[in-house]
């Protein structure tokens, strides 16, 4: 990725987060959203938009359907705020590597737990 891709794609996100924290009044993102990445496209006509959201299935799905609605007003705000000669059009999608991180430690906390459970019911040899 080019140098000029990876500084929209940090300008844009931070852009975003701000707008999310100061802008939008929807109750529908009454969760935590917080947007992981940004990946623009090279023609810079679209930018998928990574967002975690932390809350319920519902919830999160009610959150995701805010952004996605969101979306034109969000791109307006941009082009105000930003000196683009064409800001892209922004595709909201879930980035579940955090829950799939946290999954993950769980496991190894039970595989962990269980092996330890094991070691202390082995009798020992004297």
């Amino acid at each position: 990725m080019s140098r000029r891709l990876d500084r929209v794609n940090h300008l844009l996100q931070q852009e975003i987060a701000d707008l999310l924290t100061r802008e939008l009044k929807d109750p529908r993102l009454g969760v935590m959203v917080s947007i992981t990445g940004v990946e623009t496209s090279p023609d810079l006509r679209t930018a998928k938009v990574f967002v975690s959201i932390y809350g319920s299935e519902t919830e999160s799905e009610r959150a995701l359907e805010a952004l996605r609605g969101a979306a034109g007003f969000l791109r307006r705000e941009l082009s105000a705020r930003l000196r683009m000669k064409q800001v892209p059009a922004l595709i909201f999608e879930r980035d579940r590597s955090i829950e799939r991180g946290a999954r993950i430690a769980e496991l190894l906390r039970e595989v962990a737990a269980e092996r330890e459970a094991r070691v202390k019911a082995e009798p020992t040899e004297s």
